[in-house]
């Protein structure tokens, strides 16, 4: 066996199992990789407990302490991570009502590697469980509250991994205690959103019951009138799976101009191709929506971050996005902004809202939460 322990981070999707072995404590991994194309012809592997058992196989060199494993949907059940037993796998399988694309197939990765790494201890760590601090107010849709509760309707929120990984990395970036911080972190990846933080607590969120609501993002609408599915569903003979699939799957930046790649929209537009261009400002309308109204929610902010794959590497998003924010304090510095990598500042000095851009890690972020849990029990 190696000599660097580490957690085995899984996330698993319906047909694929991306892995990461991570030492907590080492800015490197020690092996990561992806089994694609899961009970497919020709793929990978058959099913999830294949996958699991290559993936174990692949690392037979390596000492696994932990597992960790990235489960979407903890309801208003999962607060926090947990040390994963029958019963938290029920949990997260009954919750597939909420998440039906990917609680089931968390739920199959953590059965899968149980089965292979027996006696190793297993977490769970959810993408809702950031957001368990919302507010009553922020979180409470104003629908019959006596159906509202029977069917578990509310706002939960997502990328809750990625915000706090990324919060705490944003207090380490302006050297203050993060409980000394009002941030609004804005997700910009192939899903979007918009979060404020309040001294390392969510308060507002842009995903709600789904990650449908909120920015706009690669191929899903967020925010619209709930009207319109009616009205599709009267007008168009469309069912409403169909119209599910449509708002999953063809809308966003691809329902505006055929493309969901960022980059992609960024090259037609400054093309003068005009619905690439309108894609491109119905994006960045909705961020500065969303980071004008959470500035209000906060009441005093110390700080925008950007983070993702769009956030961390389009600076014509970020001056976009921010542009006409001047009275609020909100200003990004053209020359920093069109440079550097990693974790930097990119608003002049003088500026009261410092505006930043922190990689996110969600792996990382996994096997940290991870280690600290097992740390906290006694079993790392």
């Amino acid at each position: 066996m190696g000599d660097n322990p580490g957690v085995l981070v899984l996330n698993a999707g319906s047909s694929s199992l991306k892995y990461r072995l991570v030492a907590p404590d080492r800015p490197d991994d020690l092996d990561h990789g992806l089994i694609e194309r899961i009970g497919e012809p020709g793929g990978d592997a058959t099913d999830h407990a294949h996958a699991v058992a290559t993936v174990v196989e692949r690392l037979s060199g390596q000492t696994i302490t932990a597992t960790g494993h990235r489960v979407v949907h903890g309801g208003d059940r999962f607060r926090a991570p947990v040390l994963v037993d029958d019963e938290v796998i029920g949990a997260i399988e009954e919750l597939a009502r909420l998440a039906p694309l990917h609680n089931p197939a968390a739920a199959a990765g953590i059965r899968a590697a149980r089965a292979a790494l027996p006696g190793t201890p297993a977490v769970a760590v959810f993408d809702t469980a950031f957001h368990a601090t919302l507010p009553p107010p922020a979180y409470t849709y104003a629908l019959d509250q006596e159906l509202a509760s029977r069917y578990g309707i509310r706002r939960y929120g997502f990328h809750g991994i990625s915000v706090r990984y990324v919060v705490d990395a944003t207090a380490r970036l302006l050297d203050r205690p993060v409980a000394q911080l009002n941030l609004i972190v804005l997700h910009l990846g192939n899903g979007a959103s918009a979060t404020a933080v309040r001294g390392g607590a969510s308060v507002a969120t842009s995903m709600g019951l789904t990650p449908l609501e909120g920015l706009v993002m690669g191929t899903r609408a967020g925010d619209i009138d709930p009207a319109v599915v009616f009205h599709l569903a009267r007008v168009s003979g469309l069912s409403l799976d169909e119209i599910e699939d449509r708002y999953q799957h063809r809308s966003g930046l691809a329902g505006l101009c055929g493309d969901n790649d960022l980059r992609v929209v960024q090259a037609r537009a400054d093309a003068g191709e005009p619905d690439a261009a309108l894609a491109l400002d119905v994006y960045c309308h909705r961020i500065r929506h969303y980071v004008g109204a959470y500035h209000a929610v906060l009441g005093r902010l110390d700080a925008v971050v950007f983070t993702a794959g769009v956030g961390e590497h389009s600076g014509q998003v970020r001056q976009q996005s921010l542009d006409g924010l001047d009275a609020l304090g909100i200003v990004v510095d053209p020359a920093r902004n069109r440079s550097g990598t990693g974790a930097r500042v990119v608003s002049p000095d003088t500026g009261r809202v410092v505006v930043c851009v922190v990689p996110t890690d969600e792996e990382r972020a996994i096997a940290q939460e991870t280690a600290a849990l097992l740390e906290m029990n006694g079993s790392w």
